[in-house]
C-alpha cells in the first residue's frame, strides 16, 4: 500500500485549484464564451404545504414566496408537483392569501396593466403569442384581477423576484401543470 504525505495531498490540492481557476481562461481562449448566472438554489427547497388546505377538492396550488416554489396536489392526492418559479419583485406587488384558478389560456396575448405603463410607459400595448411573449406558452388566471401563474420568456428569472405580481415558470413545466389543473383549482400565495 502507497502512503501518501500530507504534503503530496496538499499539492494534490493546489494543483487542482489552478487548474478551476484556469478553465475560464482557456475557455475564453478556445473562443468558448461563459455566461455566468447566479441562481437563487438555496431558496429553493421542498416543503409540505398540504396543511395549508381543509381537502385537496379540484387540487391544490400554494405559491411560495419566500422558497420561490411552486407546489402543486391532485385532488386524489397521488400527484405531488415542485416547480422553481419566479415571484414578484416587491412586497407592494406581492398579494398574499387564496384564491383560485378562474381561466386556463394556450399562448396567451401579453398586455400590461395599467400600473406597468405607468411605471414604463414604453412597454408595448401588446404582445401576441410567441418567444417574446413576457407570459410564454400558457397562462393560468387567478381570481384577482392581473395575477397570473404562466410561462416565461426570460429562463433567468426563475428562482427570483422578477415578475410584477404573476408566478412565472419554466415553460415546459407551466405546460404540464396546465394540462393537470382546472379551472376552480384552489390557490393559495404565502
Amino acid at each position: 500500500m502507497t502512503e501518501i504525505s500530507r504534503r503530496h495531498l496538499l499539492l494534490l490540492a493546489s494543483a487542482n485549484a489552478a487548474m478551476a481557476m484556469a478553465a475560464p481562461a482557456i475557455a475564453s481562449e478556445s473562443g468558448i464564451s461563459q455566461t455566468v448566472v447566479r441562481r437563487n438554489a438555496s431558496g429553493f427547497r421542498p416543503v409540505r404545504w398540504r396543511d395549508q388546505f381543509d381537502s385537496l377538492r379540484h387540487g391544490a396550488i400554494v405559491c411560495d414566496t419566500r422558497s420561490k416554489a411552486l407546489h402543486y396536489w391532485s385532488e386524489d392526492g397521488v400527484i405531488e408537483l415542485m416547480y422553481p418559479c419566479s415571484v414578484p419583485m416587491s412586497e407592494d406587488l406581492t398579494r398574499r392569501g387564496r384564491t383560485e384558478i378562474t381561466l386556463k389560456r394556450r399562448d396567451p396575448v401579453w398586455i400590461p396593466t395599467p400600473s406597468m405603463r405607468e411605471r414604463n410607459p414604453d412597454l408595448p400595448a401588446r404582445v401576441e403569442a410567441g418567444p417574446k411573449n413576457p407570459m410564454g406558452t400558457r397562462a393560468l388566471n387567478l381570481t384577482w384581477q392581473y395575477y397570473r401563474i404562466h410561462g416565461i420568456d426570460n429562463p433567468a428569472k426563475i428562482g427570483r423576484a422578477a415578475s410584477n405580481g404573476c408566478f412565472g415558470l419554466y415553460n415546459h413545466q407551466v405546460e404540464e401543470l396546465f394540462e393537470l389543473v382546472r379551472v376552480g383549482t384552489q390557490v393559495v400565495v404565502i
